[in-house]
């Protein structure tokens, strides 16, 4: 199964939802809080919006992101996290981006690097990995009960690029400006998501034989543990 694919990566996150939900919860609280700082309110502050959306995907429930939301916005104080994002190569040439919210760039880069030495990558200089990744919006749809035809009469009609069978789903890609109303589109056809979220998506891959993907996939764990980490973006193509 081509492990690059918008589909896999969604698969892996929900299995370690499934796996570490306290520390899955604890991430997404801390990025519900930094999206609160631009407003409380999700109708006018669509970053906040999308994190909501992630969280009830995590299933976390609606007290725990109220009280997130209220701490990022100043209701009941805040705690001083910023968005950093870091490039780096994996273990093969893979290239990666790291996204983290921290309050201390002293410890998050030490640890990113830590993490990837051991594992046979390093941190990259700015610039040198974020053109091999065009930031998309992706919408994953269910295949069953609809067909691809059905899918594209409604997700193109609403401004998507792409529309192409994944494993048992349709993905839809769009522009990250078309996000919001080709999801809203979709939603109203009464087709099921399974998954929808700006990400970003290699323009090529890399890869990588089953003792590589193993290899590779220890570092993601690895990655996933650290408690700045936020997401993982790469171009590996893993081996099943």
């Amino acid at each position: 199964m081509a492990g690059h694919s918008h589909s896999a990566n969604v698969a892996r996150r929900k299995n370690a939802v499934d796996a570490k939900r306290a520390k899955i919860w604890s991430k997404i609280a801390k990025k519900l809080m930094v999206a609160a700082k631009r407003g409380a309110d999700p109708a006018q502050n669509l970053a906040l919006r999308y994190t909501i959306d992630e969280a009830k995907a995590a299933n976390m429930p609606k007290d725990t992101i109220q009280k997130a939301v209220d701490k990022g916005s100043g209701a009941t104080g805040t705690d001083n996290f910023e968005s950093v994002t870091y490039e780096a190569y994996g273990p093969n040439g893979v290239a990666m981006i790291v996204e983290a919210l921290t309050d201390n760039r002293a410890r998050t880069a030490p640890d990113l690097r830590h993490i990837l030495e051991k594992a046979g990558g390093n941190l990259a200089t700015s610039g040198s990995v974020g053109f091999v990744f065009a930031k998309k919006g992706v919408v994953l749809v269910q295949a069953q009960g609809t067909t691809e035809e059905a899918v594209m009469d409604v997700a193109l009609e609403a401004g998507a690029e792409d529309v192409a069978p994944v494993d048992a789903f349709f993905e839809v890609q769009c522009s990250p400006t078309d996000f919001l109303k080709v999801k809203e589109a979709i939603e109203k056809a009464g087709l099921v998501i399974e998954d929808a979220q700006v990400t970003n998506l290699p323009n090529n891959t890399v890869s990588l034989d089953a003792e590589a993907t193993a290899k590779f996939n220890r570092l993601l764990d690895s990655l996933d543990d650290n408690d700045d980490v936020q997401n993982v973006y790469h171009n590996a193509e893993l081996t099943e």
